[in-house]
């Protein structure tokens, strides 16, 4: 599955202790760190913590927005969460307290609600605290917290690892977005929605499956909205439109969410991007040093890379940028690939360059003339992730992980060191 998605190895050395994730939603706790806006009595917008279990985040803004009766577009948040978990968020809404204080929704908590001028946005936190367990190991567990030990040791004297998207991104069990990324660029829209509505993979649920291959068989739009259960809630979206209009796939695929529809595209580039990082640590090149070619990204006042400010390496600034990457103060960084974006000097721009050239793409493919809106000029990435307060403890049902990350950054990239699973395993991702 990893392969598939453009990562391609493990960046420690030390065994891992295999067994399983999120066998129970309060396994993997996410709690968001951010600064909130001001509060202002006579705001317009309602800011709110809001807990959830086993919650995908797009469904949650959407069923919060229809129990307050607004427009999903006035509803705000920061970033997305695993579904499988236990996460706190903090979210904004055009709308008055008192009907967010009336909302019932299984398995969620509004709380803390203030007003404030300012709504939230995507990518307003800086990052994402965690707290995790493993379960189901290999090993018993006290062999599992010395190998444990052994990673962290490994992580700690690196700084940190690589700054992959994990596979959470591209779809767990139909682990498909980018591919629907890569027709939409193409101008195959035909494609990337019987991909999205069609394509049956094993491990979804049983009548899931048989509704996709229903359809994939048939391509009877009113017969497969009688057979596609109500969870598939977009699927019924986009097969409602194409009952009707069975020839307009651009319209179907407007059914759906814009942030949805950009995600197609954003999972395109991130797997590009795991195949350059992959391939830059592949041919032993490091990730938290600088070389001669390398596009550096300095931190700002919150410890982020800053993207306004790249910096280009060359043989006289090369000894004072490898300096400021080995203490934090800046990040090497490759391209979330997009009409815009220049590729690095040196050898990362030639690993930039096969990558792009191996899948076929130019610049301009990331203009999408029949949907503007998911054009993408780019923007840059840091290849290499720090880790805050890494704490490994075993228990008696399990290994557990606390640690804090930058926001954008996966935590499943990280427990990967740790569990080092077998190509036919994925437990990491259910």
């Amino acid at each position: 599955m990893e392969s598939l998605v453009g990562i391609g190895l493990y960046y420690t050395k030390g065994p891992g202790v295999g067994g399983r994730l999120k066998k129970y939603p309060e396994d993997f706790m996410v709690d968001e760190v951010i600064e909130l806006p001001e509060a202002a009595e006579d705001g317009e917008y309602t800011i709110a913590r809001v807990w959830s279990s086993n919650w995908e985040t797009n469904r949650l803004v959407e069923a919060i927005s229809r129990a307050v009766d607004i427009p999903r577009g006035r509803t705000g948040f920061a970033g997305t969460k695993d579904k499988r978990a236990v996460t706190t968020q903090w979210m904004s809404f055009k709308t008055d307290s008192e009907k967010l204080a009336g909302v019932s929704l299984r398995n969620v908590e509004i709380t803390d609600m203030f007003t404030a001028h300012g709504a939230l946005y995507i990518g307003a936190h800086t990052g994402n605290l965690f707290d995790i367990v493993i379960r189901d190991m290999d090993v018993h567990n006290g062999q599992a917290g010395e190998m444990a030990g052994v990673i962290k040791e490994e992580i700690d004297h690196g700084g940190g690892f690589p700054n992959w998207f994990g596979v959470q991104r591209f779809g767990t069990i139909r682990p498909i977005t980018h591919e629907i990324g890569r027709r939409l660029l193409t101008g195959d829209y035909q494609g990337a929605v019987k991909l999205y509505i069609a394509e049956p993979m094993e491990g979804e649920g049983e009548e899931s499956y048989r509704a996709r291959q229903y359809l994939s068989e048939t391509w009877d739009y009113r017969g497969a909205l009688e057979v596609f259960p109500n969870i598939l809630t977009y699927e019924r979206r986009m097969i409602g439109h194409l009952a009707s209009k069975p020839e307009d796939h651009v319209g179907a695929l407007r059914t759906l969410p814009t942030n949805l529809l950009r995600m197609f595209i954003h999972a395109f580039q991130s797997y590009l991007f795991n195949r350059m990082v992959s391939a830059r640590a592949d041919m032993g090149y490091p990730l938290n040093d600088a070389m001669p070619g390398d596009v550096l990204l300095p931190v700002n006042k919150n410890g982020l890379p800053n993207l306004d400010t790249p910096v280009e390496i060359n043989e006289r600034n090369l000894e004072k940028a490898s300096k400021m990457v080995r203490e934090g103060k800046a990040y090497v960084s490759a391209p979330l690939f997009g009409f815009n974006s220049k590729y690095s000097g040196g050898e990362q721009g030639e690993i930039e360059r096969r990558v792009i050239q191996d899948e076929g793409f130019h610049k301009k493919d990331f203009v999408v003339p029949e949907l503007m809106e998911l054009s993408s000029k780019g923007t840059r990435r840091a290849i290499f992730a720090p880790v805050a307060d890494l704490r490994c403890s075993q228990e008696a049902g399990g290994l557990r992980l606390s640690f804090g990350l930058h926001k954008g950054t996966y935590a499943t990239a990280l427990l990967r060191e740790f569990m080092k699973l077998p190509d036919n395993e994925s437990h990491l991702y259910s």
